[in-house]
């Protein structure tokens, strides 16, 4: 009888045990993606004042801002799950891009020190989300790993812990971040 009261315990602590990891674990993916929602709200606002700036100099595309502003828009408003946020996301990326070469058919814009400012702002917040990504992917691989594996996925399927969503990008092309670098 104490034998058994003694693998009983064993097995109780060991549980809690695995469940406590489990939550922590997905805790950190949480964590991870707040840090990912601060990074995309810093392009957010950084995305109309780069728009402005290449307003004042190239007022015959107006279609592309307006595309521009619909992106950012789709994005910001976009709350579902990693992989529709990150469709959402490769469309402002390409919007970017297309902004971006914009600029190359205006030379006093490309000089321009609010806009040289904006470029490199967008560059350093596009590392930090990429930077951001793979935290979370790491925080996502960790706890999906945990949760899968033997024994800790019995605990996992016993509480309903459920399988984590990466944060990816679709495409090679779209996995590099704009380049918002003058020559």
């Amino acid at each position: 009888m104490e034998i058994m009261v003694g693998v009983l315990l064993v097995l109780l602590i060991w549980g809690v045990a695995l469940f406590n990891m489990l939550v922590r674990l997905r805790n950190h993916c949480r964590e991870a993606w707040a840090g990912i929602e601060t990074e995309l709200k810093r392009r957010y606002d950084l995305v109309p004042n780069l728009v402005e700036t290449v307003k004042g100099y190239a007022r015959h595309e107006a279609s592309l801002f307006e595309r521009v502003t619909e992106a950012r828009t789709r994005a910001i408003a976009s709350e579902g799950s990693p992989g529709s946020q990150a469709s959402d996301e490769n469309q402002l990326v390409e919007s970017l891009k297309r902004l971006l070469l914009v600029v190359e058919n205006y030379p006093e814009l490309k000089a321009n020190r609010h806009f040289l400012e904006l470029q490199k702002e967008l560059s350093n917040t596009e590392d930090r989300i990429q930077a951001a990504r793979r935290f979370y992917n790491a925080n996502v691989r960790d706890f999906n790993t945990r949760s899968e594996v033997f024994p800790s996925n019995l605990v996992a399927g016993l509480f309903g812990f459920k399988q984590e969503e990466f944060f990816e990008i679709q495409s090679a092309v779209e996995r590099a971040a704009p380049d918002v670098r003058m020559p």
